[in-house]
């Protein structure tokens, strides 16, 4: 059985009598323990997808199945991490990563047990009571990520998480991630622009057309685990990339003559 899956589903948005189709009827199923990437134009429905697997807005049509059961308009189900890393300024690193097991109720002390190994072994060791304003954009969303992790959903979501930083410190995060999934064992959907980071990233991409968003085609990625630079220069690399490059182009030649 399927870890999570979108049945039918789609949104429509009305406003003034008009109305906007964000994702026409669209159908996921994704595997425990994957690694899924969702590529598309802008304004494809990518983070209307995500919204609606978080639970922050209902599907107009179709059901989501977390575990064979249908979390539709249930927030809480799942992690999910925005492209800001969404600190809170006034509590200190620790702080901030232990906030999700906070609030399901685990005693602080508990919490920050659980946190301070974590810290140290995935890189924020020695930054545990600094402040948000003291960290580099990297190890803010290293912070982020934890605290998204610890809030111990199975499935987690991440939406661009490293959209702003520089293409040094993103590859290095990108790295970091594959390590970090690798030890949590999470079934991870992972929205990007980038090409390279997904294919870098997944099991699975998911490539979604122009609005009206709809699935396009799923292409998997046979990139042998675990990987590094080397394999940004790989054959399979390379040929997935002209692959996916070839299909977004399609779909850009087709709005202009649609235009």
């Amino acid at each position: 059985m399927s870890k999570l899956e979108f049945v039918n589903g789609s949104k429509i948005f009305k406003k003034n009598g008009q109305e906007t189709v964000a994702l026409e009827k669209t159908n996921l199923s994704i595997e425990e323990g994957k690694f899924v990437s969702i590529i598309g134009p802008s304004g494809c429905g990518k983070s209307t997808l995500f919204n609606m697997i978080a639970g922050l807005l209902q599907p107009t049509t179709g059901q989501i199945l977390l575990d064979g059961k249908n979390i539709v308009g249930k927030s809480g189900q799942v992690g999910y991490m925005l492209q800001k890393d969404l600190l809170l300024p006034w509590r200190t690193i620790v702080s901030n990563i232990i906030l999700g097991m906070e609030l399901r109720g685990v005693p602080k002390k508990e919490a920050e047990g659980r946190a301070l190994p974590l810290m140290k072994k995935y890189g924020l060791g020695g930054f545990e009571y600094h402040y948000p304003n003291e960290l580099s954009g990297g190890m803010r969303q290293r912070a982020a990520l934890l605290r998204t992790l610890l809030y111990d959903q199975d499935v987690i979501l991440l939406d661009e998480p490293f959209g702003a930083l520089d293409a040094q410190t993103r590859l290095m995060m990108q790295t970091w991630l594959l390590q970090i999934w690798g030890d949590f064992k999470k079934t991870v959907l992972f929205v990007t622009h980038d090409i390279d980071e997904a294919i870098y990233l997944s099991d699975e991409i998911y490539v979604l057309s122009p609005r009206p968003g709809r699935l396009k085609e799923i292409v998997p990625v046979h990139l042998p685990r675990p990987r590094d630079e080397n394999t940004l220069s790989s054959d399979e690399f390379v040929h997935l990339k002209q692959k996916l490059l070839g299909m977004l182009k399609e779909d850009q030649e087709r709005l202009q003559k649609v235009e």
